[in-house]
């Protein structure tokens, strides 16, 4: 009996061993599966381009590389792994001076290797040139990407580099002493504390460095021209009617940023932005679209946020009924829309040694706090909350006037409608009066004022003419310099 089932038993035993063996290949799959990321990349076979993807890992989180897969990440096998391994590393040391882990790996009789790369402190070249790996695509690193990069790696910010043609004594006085009273008025710095030299001063804002040279912030804020150094560094106003195409009439701002960001308010509150009188029982209360401390923040904001680096100004764009505020600048990836923006979050401004310059003048909040107060000042006036539009073209923010200015502006609106109905009706009436006597169009003109003849035709007399309110001397010849206009 036990002759006869031993050649059953040992195709069961070849079942269940093919069995596991499945079961195990599945298994290890599904594992790399799980660890598949962005950090992770698949490769049939060894290729010298794949050198970039290494220097692209390097320069950013670190990653790995496995040779002898295929895209879904299951093991194909190299014929030369033991080979490779020697060659490998020889490469990515001579080409980019970095080691790597470089491990062997084999599943069955299938050989494959695993290249493990570490994130470096410092940016790696790769022939003279640098990548970085984002997502899941590799990029060449350049322009100002690079310069930025560069500055990480040495522990700077664009606004820390120093400026060696500069000096204390060319820095503005007037913003100085500005940044001194504001400092003192807010509680951020002491009387004892700014009443020392301007260098000993810089020196205390950190916006001298190690070799005592002042840095790009010192200039921005300070500077009487900062577009001497930086162009764009100023602020546009434009007033626009119906259409983004209708510019009425614009401004811009220039000067120390410390001094921009008042006038730059003042100059919007009193020319560009329009405000409606309304009535608290007998108190009269003037009412804007937008709250002007609301406003300030969002300016702050871009002010301290602004890469100077792309040569743009700020522009700002007022409407009858609305605020564009732009800036060619960033905000931390983490805070990609306006709902989380209005969250609790950390403070990370583009441009720190001169927001450090902002914070101490008592001009901007730490911690973030800047958005809530613009979310108290919007609160005050019922209005609805600014809103962002955060991508690789800058940051843009809307802001709509409350329904309180809305419903005024209605009001307003048909008011002044009626009274240029009611004035017009006075002088038809004049005009009638004028012309009990026949007049010619050059009478009319001087008696009443005009700017001209077309004026007087297009909103008198056409009309006038049509009502039968007046007529004419010579009806068969209208054009006839001899016509004259009788009621």
């Amino acid at each position: 009996m036990t002759k006869l089932l031993a050649p059953l038993v040992r195709e069961i035993e070849k079942c269940v061993i093919y069995s596991w063996k499945y079961i195990c290949s599945k298994g290890a799959y599904e594992t790399m599966k799980e660890k598949e990321n962005q950090n992770i990349e698949w490769k049939s076979s060894w290729k010298d381009e794949y050198l970039k993807w290494i220097c692209g890992y390097a320069n950013a989180q670190g990653g790995t590389l496995y040779i002898g897969t295929d895209d879904d990440g299951n093991v194909v096998g190299i014929d030369n792994a033991k080979e490779m391994l020697e060659i490998i590393p020889n490469k990515i040391t001579d080409t980019m001076g970095i080691i790597v882990d470089v491990n062997y790996k084999h599943k069955g009789e299938l050989e494959y290797l695993q290249i493990v790369v570490e994130k470096y402190p410092s940016l790696i070249s790769f022939r003279g040139k640098y990548y970085y790996r984002s997502g899941s695509t590799m990029h060449e690193i350049t322009g100002k990407e690079l310069e930025r990069a560069l500055l990480k790696t040495q522990g700077r910010t664009w606004d820390g580099v120093p400026l060696p043609k500069l000096s204390v004594v060319d820095l503005k006085q007037d913003a100085i002493q500005l940044f001194k009273e504001k400092a003192v008025k807010r509680g951020r710095l002491t009387k004892e504390e700014v009443s020392v030299e301007d260098a000993i001063l810089m020196d205390n804002l950190h916006l001298i460095d190690e070799d005592g040279y002042l840095i790009r912030a010192a200039m921005l804020a300070f500077y009487k021209d900062p577009e001497k150094w930086v162009t764009g560094s100023y602020i546009k106003i434009g007033y626009f009617g119906k259409s983004d195409s209708d510019l009425v009439y614009q401004d811009e701002v220039h000067g120390p940023l410390i001094e921009q960001v008042d006038k730059t308010v003042d100059l919007v509150y009193t020319k560009y932005m329009k405000a409606l009188i309304n009535y608290e029982g007998i108190q009269r209360v003037e009412q804007f679209m937008f709250h002007k401390d609301a406003f300030r923040e969002i300016l702050l904001n871009a002010v301290v946020h602004k890469d100077y680096s792309s040569c743009n100004p700020i522009q700002i764009s007022v409407y009858e009924d609305k605020i564009y505020i732009w800036n060619d600048g960033e905000m931390p990836p983490n805070l990609d829309s306006t709902d989380k923006l209005f969250m609790k979050h950390s403070s990370k401004p583009y441009n720190p040694k001169l927001a450090n310059i902002f914070f101490k003048s008592g001009m901007i909040e730490a911690w973030g706090r800047g958005f809530e107060k613009i979310k108290e000042a919007c609160e005050l006036y019922e209005g609805p909350l600014p809103e962002y539009e955060i991508n690789e073209a800058g940051i843009m923010v809307l802001c709509k006037a409350c329904d309180r200015y809305l419903e005024l502006l209605r009001n307003d609106v048909q008011h002044h409608v009626h009274s240029e109905q009611d004035a017009e009706h006075d002088v038809r009436n004049a005009i009638i009066e004028y012309c009990k006597e026949p007049r010619t169009s050059k009478e009319i003109i001087e008696h009443f004022g005009f700017a001209n003849r077309l004026y007087l035709k297009r909103h008198y007399l056409d009309k006038m003419l049509e009502m039968g309110q007046i007529k004419m001397t010579m009806p068969e010849k209208p054009t006839s310099k001899m016509q004259r206009y009788y009621s």
